[in-house]
């Protein structure tokens, strides 16, 4: 059963949308301290989060913050304030999805399971790809060599997949912000740039430096020496 995490300072629609999720058959738990919400999600440890903006104390761009510090669960954005730029904050926050409010429970039933099933079931599919000793789990978003284990964040995680399911090619700037932009993340040229130096200087510290080459004009590739 899938743990889903509800942080909604509004009583009423807190408690609409967990009656609502939970005769899905999900398990669902609110927020009960919004000065504390991560003792809440450490002790719950959900499957996805569905997170409101204006909240007491922290916003939710402060808690998909702390959230992403520790964990690459799924995280959906409530908010009311569905302008661009918050649109565009939450996707740089670590969101993966956004709804704004006033909301149909039907269509947040239907992104829930499509998030739901994106994450889980699609990945338990796929093998572990290798690179220099090490593997990337696809199913945990981790980088593993040896006694060494790589947190990477959504963006680096998804890089380093998509250069080694095409080792040995050049992997086109475009081609990386489209598979970024795919899946729901906000990326321009600089956040890529800044997400593949964050990715190398991970793996340097793993033992793989240089593995990520420049292709001046055309884009990146996997080496491995």
């Amino acid at each position: 059963m899938y743990r889903i995490f509800l942080v909604e300072d509004d009583p009423v629609i807190a408690q609409t949308v967990q009656r609502h999720l939970m005769h899905w058959g999900w398990q669902v738990r609110t927020a009960a301290d919004f000065s504390d919400v991560m003792t809440d999600f450490a002790a719950f440890d959900p499957h996805l989060v569905l997170l409101d903006i204006s909240l007491p104390v922290y916003n939710g761009y402060h808690w998909c913050s702390e959230i992403r510090k520790t964990s690459r669960v799924p995280v959906i954005f409530l908010s009311s304030a569905s302008d661009n730029m918050n649109i565009v904050i939450a996707m740089h926050m670590g969101g993966d999805d956004f709804i704004p409010k006033p909301f149909d429970l039907n269509v947040l039933t239907a992104k829930v399971q499509a998030l739901l099933r994106r994450t889980y079931e699609f990945f338990r599919e796929q093998p572990e790809l290798s690179l220099g000793g090490g593997v990337l789990r696809l199913n945990e978003g981790v980088f593993v060599k040896g006694e060494t284990r790589l947190e990477l964040t959504k963006n680096e995680y998804r890089i380093l997949e998509m250069l080694l399911e095409n080792r040995g090619r050049t992997v086109g700037r475009d081609e990386l912000m489209e598979r970024l932009w795919s899946t729901d993340s906000f990326v321009d040229e600089n956040t890529l740039s800044v997400n593949i130096n964050r990715l190398r200087r991970k793996l340097e510290g793993a033992g793989l430096p240089d593995v990520i080459r420049t292709r001046k004009g055309e884009g990146y590739i996997i080496e491995v020496p």
